[in-house]
């Protein structure tokens, strides 16, 4: 009997290497997979802006880095005894307004620098509900836990968002000609803005980047969304809140990410260097022993043969945790 749906997820026309620089940015899921990248060695940037969730916010942060913008204490307001920007998650705010700035400028900086040398752009998509300040109008990425009063909340258009994000994305492929984009849209359940209207947001994320996949050659779509929920679609694979996707889920769509996305000559070395990771974290009660000196020789042995078999990984964390 066949108890699960099947996806058939066409590989990449470009997969993706070991020597490629990939940028990743929108919402928290974006940081599951950047997260399961690095552990694999790979080249990646994730999150400069840290979480976004709405379309507008990453257009506009991925112009930012373009045009190598930097903010100002202007660009800062101060809430809940902290100085927070409105474009930012809150891992960027701080009681001091210059240690704010120094590191979003600092992170900008190093977004603004990789993302002319970036083979791909990966944007998650998480909700097409927009939050505009009622005193200014301008469109905010993070609430910072203000009054609700203080702003207007409107449901982006299809239009509005292909508008936005194509946009960016022509000037991103201008910028940068080697650059690819993968789109997806977050499986993540925006449930406070209730079951219904979570539907309808990414019903509308879902046309947008479908559109905007139409529109560019170089542009790509890979569905985590429906993986979760049309091929699992199933409670247990949610955390206990029912919003996020939990271990077994996240899992699941690497594997699918890995498996559509790399050639099977990167998904070999993956696997090499996951060995070599995972020996890395092992605890062990007795390392005065023989038996943990050889093992540690022999993963050094492995680290060094895999990184001169393969110059463009950097495990020298590794190496030298191995290194007697």
């Amino acid at each position: 009997m066949q108890f699960m749906l099947a996806l058939d997820i066409p590989p990449l026309p470009k997969p993706i290497a070991y020597t490629d620089n990939i940028l990743l940015t929108g919402s928290c899921f974006t940081e599951h997979i950047a997260d399961r990248l690095q552990q694999s060695k790979f080249r990646v940037l994730s999150n400069p802006h840290g979480i976004l969730f709405n379309p507008l916010s990453v257009a506009s942060s991925l112009d930012g880095y373009m045009d190598g913008k930097r903010y100002e204490q202007s660009d800062l307001f101060h809430l809940n005894e902290l100085c927070n920007s409105w474009d930012h998650h809150t891992r960027f705010s701080n009681t001091d307004a210059a240690a704010a700035l120094e590191g979003i400028n600092a992170s900008q900086a190093e977004a603004g620098d990789f993302i002319k040398k970036a083979d791909w752009v990966v944007i998650t998509l998480g909700s097409a509900f927009q939050y505009y300040l009622k005193e200014t109008g301008k469109p905010v990425a993070n609430n910072h836990r203000a009054p609700a009063q203080w702003f207007e909340k409107k449901l982006l258009g299809i239009e509005e968002i292909v508008a936005a994000l194509g946009n960016t994305m022509q000037r991103l492929f201008e910028f940068n000609p080697f650059v690819h984009v993968m789109l997806t849209i977050s499986p993540v359940r925006h449930i406070r803005d209730g079951v219904v209207d979570n539907n309808r947001s990414k019903a509308r994320l879902i046309e947008a980047v479908h559109t905007l996949c139409g529109q560019f050659e170089k542009a790509h779509y890979f569905p985590a969304y429906e993986l979760v929920i049309d091929v699992l679609r199933d409670h247990r694979f949610y955390d206990i809140d029912l919003v996020h996707p939990n271990f077994a889920a996240t899992s699941y769509v690497w594997e699918q990410f890995v498996k559509s996305c790399m050639a099977s000559s990167v998904r070999d070395v993956m696997q090499q260097v996951q060995e070599i990771v995972t020996a890395r974290s092992h605890r062990t009660r007795f390392p005065e022993t023989a038996a943990h000196k050889k093992f540690k020789e022999s993963y050094a042995a492995k680290t060094k043969s895999l990184m001169e078999k393969y110059p463009f990984l950097d495990m020298a964390d590794e190496l030298k945790y191995f290194t007697l």
